[in-house]
């Protein structure tokens, strides 16, 4: 038996766009909830949200309860934490602020196994294998991780060709904030140069055969970036969901 198809990966290189949203509660319950919504995917965030294994361990476990596919954001490219996240069971993963072919290749070689990389043989202990209940892992898991790496620099877009040549990298995703900073307009990332790397670095990764993400909650971008070869689209974040709908019944009622 081998490790479980990874659909979100196969949707996305069979070219289906697939929306979802950014999960910043770091709560199992409020995961739970949006779970229900019927996103294609929910990302875990471990960057920006206060998460650790534990907490992304049961987010996890109720997302795979329902129909979404979930993806864990990794806080940096250290390959101990892609070992444990790969452990409890994530298959898709997004690898934050890469700006090097070298910088890629270790990333897909800490996902993969010996011959192919170094992550570290511990599956009978892992969830992932079911608790060595998936006898074939250690020789199938590799085809169904799914890596997207985050390119949200000047740097990152100058190397990104070589990004995508490097074999193993199933996606890249822009990220238009850290970009927009880096680019000088901090806080604008609809700035018009802004929007004209992003557009262009998505139709880039579509040219190479790779999967291309972005994060968005402005209308206009989200259209854009599908337009320009855009599969995997976040169009939300739980956080900013729920404070917006709160201040917004309050003043209902100011």
């Amino acid at each position: 038996m081998p490790a479980p198809t990874n659909m979100l990966k196969k949707r996305l290189l069979a070219g289906e766009v697939q929306h979802g949203i950014w999960l910043g509660l770091a709560d199992p319950y409020a995961a739970q909830i949006a779970a229900t919504a019927g996103f294609d995917w929910l990302l875990i965030d471990g960057e920006h949200a206060p998460n650790d294994l534990r907490s992304i361990l049961a987010q996890l476990s109720v997302i795979e309860g329902g129909g979404s596919a979930p993806v864990v954001r990794l806080p940096d490219g250290d390959p101990v934490k892609i070992k444990q996240a790969l452990d409890i069971g994530a298959q898709t993963l997004l690898v934050p602020m890469v700006e090097s072919a070298e910088q890629a290749a270790h990333l897909v070689r800490a996902t993969r196994y010996p011959p192919h990389g170094f992550r570290g043989v511990g599956s009978a202990l892992a969830r992932a294998s079911r608790f060595a209940l998936v006898p074939d892992y250690l020789t199938t898991a590799g085809d169904e991780i799914c890596l997207l790496l985050q390119v949200e620099s000047r740097a990152g877009l100058a190397a990104l060709d070589e990004i995508l040549a490097v074999e193993g990298v199933d996606g890249v995703f822009i990220g238009p904030s850290d970009l927009a900073a880096d680019m000088g307009h901090i806080g604008r990332p609809q700035e018009p140069a802004v929007q004209e790397a992003v557009f262009d670095a998505l139709r880039r990764i579509r040219a190479a055969g790779r999967i291309p993400g972005i994060l968005t909650t402005a209308p206009e971008m989200i259209a854009g970036a599908k337009a320009c070869g855009a599969t995997f689209v976040g169009v939300g974040i739980d956080v900013t969901v729920l404070a917006t709908g709160l201040r917004r019944l309050r003043a209902d009622f100011a």
